[in-house]
């Protein structure tokens, strides 16, 4: 098996905490969380949502707790939950002890918007405590204290620390330390700031999240440039990719960006050309059918599909199986060579083929093994 390229720079060692049954910080592998868009409240619509996400690879979710109501359905949830289940909590402190007794994994708060936060750590603390509930402290460029506004005049990267350090230290304060932070913010640039502040201020492990990053296209592209600068610093040890879309979507994007940092088992991958003047077959096409009829392989596999004779006989030869195509037919390789030539309009279904067959010859247990070609 080919070597796996190293991470661009190793992880910062941060703290440990347990969410459920998942870790975060450390030495754990870093985790992919998204937030239901369901009503809480309908806890049936909630957890079929929950499962949606666990199977496309999420590993916690968040759930929305505006009303008293949404915290009464936090206990099915919790418990039914196939993941850990993070109550995210705003305006109302009793919400969150009505979270910690609901047998929630973690607390999001949010110290900007809930009612003299600070005079209720202690309570908070012990209650988390006492309960094996890990906390969030979640601050966002939305919803600043006023006396930092006032003291910055806008939600700067240091406004953002400010608070985070100052909530971290009351709850260390009062001996609790089962807690990660975020630091929002909806510009990539300040955001990358903060969390390069925020890392040097302490060991907290910590949650990156562009928020409100926008529809898909551009919310990808702001995530993935924030978490690539930061990750590829060491900094960071669970994500969420904020998107205007479905939630399904937002944890593809940020398995997407670990995969690409070799930060997760690369799984599917394919190599396929930009197009140009000198393709002589429809490169969009071949590669989006592609894609498509091997979206269900789990195993590690790169599928090159190349379309013209200058670069494609070299990456098809590189990849596990690729096509070099041209003149109305295509060169199958199969592990760098050459197994046989189709034509164009039997690509595809070769290549799908031909993948299958790979996979099912992997031996037992290569399913989430990180395979990687340089």
């Amino acid at each position: 098996m080919p070597e796996v390229p190293a991470v661009i720079t190793p992880r910062k060692l941060t703290r440990k905490v347990k969410v459920g049954t998942q870790f975060v910080g450390g030495d754990a592998p870093i985790t992919v969380q998204s937030m239901t868009t369901t009503p809480t409240t309908d806890i049936n619509a909630t957890l079929q949502q929950i499962a949606e996400l666990t199977a496309a690879g999420c590993d916690i979710v968040r759930v929305a707790v505006p009303s008293r109501d949404d915290a009464e359905a936090l206990p099915i949830i919790a418990k039914k939950s196939q993941i850990p289940v993070i109550a995210d909590i705003h305006f109302q402190p009793n919400y969150v002890f009505a979270a910690i007794d609901a047998g929630c994994a973690a607390v999001r708060v949010n110290p900007g918007n809930i009612r003299k936060f600070d005079d209720q750590v202690g309570a908070i603390a012990k209650a988390a405590s006492d309960a094996g509930v890990a906390l969030r402290i979640g601050v966002n460029a939305g919803s600043l204290e006023p006396s930092l506004l006032q003291k910055y005049g806008k939600p700067t990267a240091e406004a953002l620390v400010e608070s985070a350090v100052w909530e971290a230290s009351l709850f260390e304060e009062h001996g609790f330390h089962e807690f990660g932070i975020s630091v929002k913010h909806n510009d990539p640039v300040v955001m990358v700031k903060a969390y390069r502040m925020l890392s040097e201020r302490g060991d907290w492990p910590l949650h990156l999240g562009v928020t409100e990053a926008g529809p898909a296209f551009q919310g990808t592209i702001k995530s993935a440039v924030a978490f690539g600068s930061l990750l590829g610093d060491g900094i960071g040890d669970t994500i969420r990719v904020s998107l205007s879309a479905p939630p399904v979507e937002e944890v593809k994007v940020g398995l997407a960006i670990l995969q690409s940092l070799n930060l997760r088992e690369r799984r599917l991958e394919i190599v396929s050309c930009p197009s140009c003047g000198r393709a002589q077959v429809d490169v969009y096409t071949l590669a989006d059918s592609v894609q498509e009829g091997l979206k269900h392989l789990t195993v590690p596999i790169r599928v090159a599909v190349m379309g013209c004779i200058v670069n494609g006989p070299g990456e098809a030869r590189e990849a596990d199986l690729g096509v070099a195509s041209g003149n109305g037919k295509g060169q199958i390789f199969v592990k760098g060579e050459v197994i046989k030539t189709v034509p164009e309009d039997q690509i595809v279904e070769t290549l799908i083929f031909e993948a299958e067959r790979i996979a099912a010859e992997m031996p037992p247990g290569v399913e989430g093994t990180p395979q990687v070609l340089a």
